[in-house]
């Protein structure tokens, strides 16, 4: 029996990563045929873009890992944060966010962490995602459009963004905010016991800025080599990539998003690089981003491997455990799971 349920499981895992690679694949080809006709001098701001598309998950992992760690009280290292990141990150194909967020549960399950707990994280790296790529990103887009006029582009940023952001991340309205996206995820809203205090929302919510800037260096990277973007666009550039990729995150079920960022950062970035450059360098970053998911792929392969140098993981088992996500997002959570401390 236990030999049978082993092997029905590595199949099962066998048949997820199949799938993973055959939309990673399609997704590639779709986006490569579509800019064939662009005639791209494929150069240094390539690889230039690889590497910061990379870092900016890398952060963001290493992030979502300390938030596990201040809610568990238990400690998670940078190396472990980042390798199970990646693992949910490969998994956004199918489908779309949904397969990011059980991995993560998954994984809790395996390290003896409450499902409650890894599913409010979740909720969490997602809020500050969202915030930190909406409210200074559309204030960006505002103060670039609105022109110096009789008061400063700083007064506007402050009104803009500073203000609204102080507004949103103030326990009241926060704790509604996070609320919300745990009823969309989880069905349920959050224990009190499981909130954030403010000094550390605080502090997460400006570290997650960092991700969506470095991704947007690399969308300006490119819009510098295909378009010879002005420097007066590069921070509308950036934050109309933070935007887009906002839009992305709420299309759950979209494999990766697909098409629905592109078309949002087509939107915004008319207006700097002209309608046709706007579509070309969505597209180039896209295939930039999905040639990305490879590298990670890579990268997951070396860390689970160090790993298990290390006996830090069982030799039988991997993080996509088709039997154990199936059952976690069959099983409902139950209010005895509060077995971490007041965060």
């Amino acid at each position: 029996m236990a030999n049978r349920k082993q092997l029905l499981r590595t199949g099962l895992g066998v048949l997820v990563i199949g799938v993973v690679a055959y939309f990673f694949a399609k997704a590639l080809a779709d986006n490569w045929d579509a800019i064939q006709d662009a005639d791209l001098s494929w150069g240094w701001w390539a690889p230039a873009a690889l590497v910061l598309f990379v870092i900016a998950v890398a952060i963001s992992g290493w992030l979502w890992g300390r938030i596990v760690a201040v809610l568990s009280g238990q400690p998670l290292t940078v190396a472990e944060s980042i390798r199970v990141h990646f693992s949910s990150w490969l998994l956004k194909y199918i489908p779309g966010q949904a397969g990011f967020v059980v991995n993560k549960v998954a994984w809790g399950k395996r390290r003896g962490l409450s499902r409650l707990l890894v599913l409010i994280s979740v909720v969490y790296e997602n809020a500050f995602l969202l915030l930190g790529s909406t409210v200074p990103m559309l204030a960006i887009l505002l103060v670039a459009r609105a022109g110096d006029g009789e008061v400063t582009h700083a007064v506007w940023f402050a009104v803009a963004a500073v203000v609204p952001l102080i507004v949103l991340l103030h326990p009241a309205v926060f704790h509604r905010i996070v609320n919300l996206l745990a009823r969309r995820t989880l069905k349920r809203e959050v224990p009190p016991e499981y909130f954030l205090r403010t000094g550390s929302v605080w502090k997460y919510q400006l570290a997650f800025l960092l991700p969506r800037v470095i991704n947007g260096i690399g969308v300006v990277a490119i819009a510098i080599a295909v378009a010879d973007a002005a420097p007066s666009s590069w921070l509308p550039l950036i934050a109309a990539y933070a935007l887009a990729g906002a839009v992305g995150i709420l299309a759950v079920f979209v494999p990766s998003g697909l098409g629905v960022r592109e078309s949002v950062f087509v939107l915004f970035a008319t207006p700097y690089l002209g309608l046709e450059q706007a579509i070309i360098v969505s597209l180039a970053a896209r295939v930039l981003a999905t040639v990305a998911d490879l590298l990670i792929a890579g990268a997951y392969g070396l860390l689970t491997a160090s790993a298990k140098r290390r006996g830090e993981l069982p030799t039988a088992s991997a993080d996509v455990s088709v039997h154990d996500t199936v059952a976690d997002n069959g099983t409902s959570i139950s209010d005895d799971d509060k077995d971490v401390r007041d965060a």
